[in-house]
C-alpha cells in the first residue's frame, strides 16, 4: 500500500491534532459572544474568561505527561483513541454547560485529551513514516492543527449570526464530538506502530506493518534492513537499560536529546504564535478593527497559516531539513514582531488610521506565514524524531507537557492583562527571547536529522545502545550484564 496508506494513517491520526487546533481556536469566538457573556454574567476582559482559556492548557499539561505511561503500556494508536474518548466527554459537558463550573470541567477534560493526543500523534506518525517522507508525514500534525483553527473560526463566525440564543456558542462547542468519533472508529482500521510492536515482541506483525507502510513494489531488501535495524536497536536498549522515567534524565546522551525535544517546544511557544492565535480579536480591536470585520479578519488569518504549511510539508521540509527553517523562523518572526510593535505605538484610540490598521494586520499575518514555514511543522517533526525508541513515549510526554503546554498555560493566563491598547511593548518579550536564547541555541546546538532513520539519528549523539550507562539505569536482569560479570572474573 505504501505512501498512500501511510499518508491516510497520518491524516486520521492527525484528526487528534485537528482537535488541538479546534479546541484551542473555538474559544476565540465563543468568549466574544454576547449571549455567552450574558449567560455566564461576565465580561470579555474578566479573569474568569482567561481562566476558561487557561484551564484547557492546564489540563493538557497533565494529559501530555500521562501520555508517557499510556503510550508505553497500551500503545501509540490506543493512546490517541483514549484521548478522543476523553475529549468526547469534555465536549458534551461544554456544549451542555449550565454553569461556569461545568464549562471549566469540560475545558479541563478537553485539554487533558488534547494533551494526550498532542504528544502521541506525532510519535505514532514518526514511527510509521519512511525516513525520506517523515517530514511530510509528521508535518500533517501542524496541518491538521491549522485546519482545526480554520473550521473553528468559520463555524464560530457563522454561529455568531444568531445573536438571540445560545446556539451561537453551544453549537461550536458541540461540533467537537464529530472528530472524536471519527478518530475512535477510523483508527480501528490502521495498525499499531511497528516499533512498538517490536517492543512487545510481535516481530512478525511488525514486519507485516512495515511492508504495508513502505513497500513500493521493489524495496523488499530495504524493508528487511529497516526491520533488522529496528529490532537490533530495541533489543539492545531493552537488555541494557531498566524501564522508567529516570534513564532519560541520567544517561547523558539521552538527557541531551530530551533537552533538544523540550527546547524546540519552548522556542515554539516563545515565538508568541499562540498568544496571537488565541487573542487576535483583542489585537485587531487595539488596531481599531471591531464587529463583524474583526471576526472576518480572524477567519482569514486562520486560513493563511495552514495553506502555507501545506505547501511547506509537501514540497520543502524533506529537502531543506529542520535547522534552516528554524533559523529562518526565528529571525523572520522577530522582525515581524518589531514592526508590529512599531505600528502599535502609533495607533491613536478612537481615530481612523486605515494605513496603520492594514500594516498591523499584515505583520500579524506575516508571523503566521513565517511560523508555518518553520516552527509550526518542524517543532513536531524534530521533537518526535530526536528521541530514541526506549524513551520516546516518556520523553515526548515531558517535552510536550512541560515545553509546550505548561508555557502555553502561562501565556494564556497572563496575555489578556498585557494586551491592552498602548501596551505594544509586550511583543518585545518574545523579540528578546528569540535573539538572546532561541537563535544561538538552534545555531550552535541543534542537529540536522532530515532523511535519516530514527535509528541512524542515534549516531549524531555518538551513541548506539552499549554498556556505558551509569548505575541506577542498568537493567539488573540483562543478559548483557551477566556476560560482563563473567568477562571480569
Amino acid at each position: 500500500m505504501g505512501i498512500w496508506f501511510n499518508a491516510a494513517l497520518a491524516v486520521f491520526a492527525g484528526t487528534g491534532s485537528f482537535l488541538f487546533g479546534y479546541d484551542s481556536g473555538v474559544m476565540t469566538d465563543v468568549i466574544q459572544s454576547p449571549n455567552f457573556l450574558g449567560f455566564f454574567r461576565t465580561e470579555a476582559n474578566e479573569p474568569i474568561v482567561g481562566a476558561i482559556v487557561a484551564v484547557f492548557s492546564g489540563g493538557a499539561v497533565f494529559g501530555a505527561l500521562m501520555g508517557g505511561e499510556t503510550m508505553d503500556r497500551i500503545g501509540r494508536k490506543m493512546t490517541v483513541q483514549m484521548g478522543a474518548i476523553i475529549c468526547l466527554v469534555g465536549a458534551i459537558l461544554q456544549a451542555a454547560a449550565t454553569s461556569l463550573g461545568m464549562m471549566l470541567v469540560g475545558r479541563v477534560l478537553a485539554g487533558w485529551a488534547v494533551g494526550l493526543m498532542s504528544m502521541s500523534v506525532p510519535v505514532y506518525q514518526s514511527e510509521c513514516a519512511h525516513p525520506d517522507t517523515r517530514g511530510m508525514i509528521v508535518g500533517i500534525t501542524q496541518q491538521m492543527i491549522g485546519v482545526g483553527f480554520i473550521v473553528s473560526t468559520w463555524i464560530g463566525y457563522g454561529s455568531s449570526k444568531d445573536t438571540k440564543t445560545s446556539f451561537a456558542w453551544r453549537f461550536p462547542l458541540a461540533f467537537q464530538t464529530l472528530p472524536c468519533v471519527i478518530i475512535v472508529v477510523a483508527l480501528l482500521f490502521f495498525p499499531e506502530s511497528p516499533r512498538y510492536l517490536v517492543e512487545l515482541g510481535k516481530e512478525d506483525e511488525a514486519l507485516r506493518v512495515l511492508h504495508k507502510l513502505h513497500y513500493n513494489g521493489s524495496n523488499e531488501d530495504w524493508i528487511e534492513q529497516e526491520f533488522t535495524e529496528i529490532k537490533m536497536t530495541i533489543e539492545a536498549e531493552k537488555q541494557v537499560v531498566a524501564p522508567g522515567w529516570s534513564p532519560m534524565f541520567i544517561v547523558p546522551q539521552w538527557r541531551m536529546r530530551l533537552v533538544h525535544a523540550t527546547l524546540v517546544q519552548v522556542f515554539t511557544q516563545m515565538t508568541g504564535i499562540n498568544v496571537i492565535n488565541t487573542y487576535q480579536p483583542v489585537m485587531y480591536k487595539n488596531l481599531g478593527i471591531t464587529g463583524d470585520r474583526n471576526l472576518l479578519v480572524t477567519g482569514i488569518y486562520n486560513c493563511v497559516g495552514p495553506l502555507t504549511n501545506l505547501v511547506f510539508i509537501l514540497f520543502l521540509v524533506d529537502k531543506v531539513g529542520r535547522i534552516k527553517p528554524l533559523l529562518f523562523g526565528t529571525i523572520g518572526i522577530t522582525v515581524a514582531l518589531i514592526c508590529e510593535a512599531g505600528i502599535g505605538s502609533q495607533i491613536k484610540e478612537g481615530k481612523q488610521q486605515t494605513g496603520l490598521q492594514i500594516g498591523g494586520v499584515f505583520f500579524l499575518f506575516l508571523v503566521s506565514v513565517i511560523f508555518s514555514l518553520s516552527f509550526g511543522p518542524v517543532s513536531w517533526i524534530y521533537a518526535s524524531e530526536i528521541l530514541p525508541t526506549q524513551i520516546r513515549g516518556k520523553g515526548s510526554a515531558f517535552a510536550t507537557g512541560i515545553g509546550n503546554w505548561l508555557l502555553s498555560t502561562f501565556w494564556a493566563q497572563v496575555s489578556p492583562i498585557h494586551l491592552a491598547p498602548k501596551q505594544y511593548t509586550f511583543y518585545f518579550i518574545f523579540v528578546a527571547w528569540n535573539l538572546v536564547v532561541t537563535l544561538p541555541t538552534i545555531f550552535f546546538m541543534f542537529k540536522e536529522t532530515k532523511q535519516k532513520s530514527l535509528e541512524e539519528i542515534d549516531l549524531f549523539f555518538g551513541e548506539r545502545p552499549d554498556r556505558q550507562y551509569p548505575i541506577g539505569v542498568v537493567n539488573p536482569d540483562s543478559p548483557q550484564l551477566e556476560k560482563d560479570r563473567e568477562s571480569r572474573k
